[in-house]
C-alpha cells in the first residue's frame, strides 16, 4: 500500500515537473513571434538545465542502486530537452552581448557537470553510498539555486507592480511540482529528493500571491497604451470610421471639417466623462 501511494505520487509529480518545463513554451513562443529575448533572463533555464543534468545522472544506476530512482530518470530526461531547447532559442534571438552572457554562463556550467559525473563515476568504484552524497549534495545546491533563481524577477515584480516578465502557468507548475516532491521525497526518506522542495514550495507560494496582488496592473497597463495611441491618432484627424462608435458617434459625415470637430468634440466628452 505505501509503496502504491509513493508511486502515485511520484507518477503526478513527473506530470506537474513535465508541465513546469514546458511552462516557459508560451514565454518562447513570444521571443520568436517579437524576434527579440526582450526583459527575460536566460539565468532561470541554464540552471534549471544543471539542475536536470545532475538528478539524471543521480538517478541512472551509475550513482543510485539499481533503479531506486528511476522516476527521476524520467522525469529529469524530458526536463534537460525542454530547457537545453530554451537556452538555444534564447541565444538564438538574444543581441551579440546577449548570446555571450549565455555562453559564459552555459559552458561552465556544462563543464561543472562533466567534472561532477567523472568523478561520481571513479572516485569511488562500488560505493553507491558516497556517490549519491556527492551528486546528491551538488544537486541540492543547484535545485535551491533554481528555486531561488525567480527572486531576480519577483523583484521586478515588485518595482515594476506588473507580473508581465512572471508567466503564471511557470508559477503555478512551480508550486505543484515542489509540493509533490517535497512529499515523495519524505516517503522515501531521501533529502537530496526533498530538501530543494523545501525552498521551493514557499517561493512558489509567494509567487502566487504577487500574481494575485499585480495581475490587474499588466491588463491596465494595456489599457493606458491603447488610450495613448487612440489620443495620438485623434489629434492627427484620422477619419472617425477607424474608432469605435462610442468615440466618434454613428453614421458618416457629410464633410472633412465636420469630421474633425466631431473627431475633438467626442474625445473632450469621454476625458470628461
Amino acid at each position: 500500500m505505501a509503496e502504491s501511494f509513493r508511486m502515485t505520487v511520484a507518477v503526478i509529480g513527473n506530470v506537474a515537473s513535465v508541465a513546469l518545463y514546458a511552462a516557459p513554451t508560451v514565454t518562447f513562443k513570444r521571443v520568436i513571434r517579437k524576434k527579440s529575448t526582450e526583459e527575460f533572463s536566460c539565468i532561470p533555464y541554464i540552471v534549471a538545465l544543471l539542475n536536470c543534468l545532475l538528478f539524471t545522472w543521480y538517478g541512472l544506476p551509475v550513482v543510485s542502486y539499481k533503479w531506486e530512482n528511476f522516476p527521476l530518470v524520467t522525469v529529469n530526461g524530458v526536463g534537460i530537452a525542454f530547457e537545453l531547447s530554451y537556452v538555444l532559442i534564447y541565444f538564438f534571438f538574444a543581441s551579440p552581448k546577449g548570446k555571450v552572457k549565455v555562453a559564459m554562463t552555459t559552458i561552465p556550467v556544462l563543464i561543472v557537470f562533466c567534472a561532477i559525473a567523472i568523478a561520481s563515476a571513479f572516485a569511488f568504484p562500488g560505493d553507491h553510498g558516497h556517490r549519491k552524497l556527492l551528486v546528491g549534495s551538488v544537486g541540492l545546491g543547484v535545485s535551491v539555486a533554481m528555486y531561488g533563481s525567480p527572486l531576480v524577477v519577483m523583484k521586478k515584480v515588485i518595482q515594476t507592480k506588473s507580473v508581465e516578465f512572471m508567466p503564471l502557468p511557470l508559477s503555478l507548475c512551480s508550486f505543484l511540482a515542489s509540493s509533490l516532491w517535497l512529499t515523495y521525497g519524505i516517503l522515501i526518506r531521501d533529502i537530496f529528493v526533498a530538501g530543494p522542495s523545501v525552498v521551493g514550495t514557499p517561493l512558489g507560494i509567494l509567487q502566487l500571491v504577487l500574481h494575485c496582488r499585480y495581475w490587474k496592473r499588466k491588463d491596465n497597463v494595456e489599457q493606458q497604451k491603447g488610450d495613448t495611441i487612440e489620443k495620438l491618432d485623434l489629434e492627427k484627424g484620422t477619419p472617425a470610421n477607424n474608432y469605435n462608435g462610442d468615440l466618434v458617434g454613428k453614421g458618416n459625415l457629410e464633410n472633412n471639417s465636420n469630421n474633425i470637430i466631431n473627431n475633438v468634440t467626442n474625445h473632450s466628452n469621454c476625458n470628461s466623462s
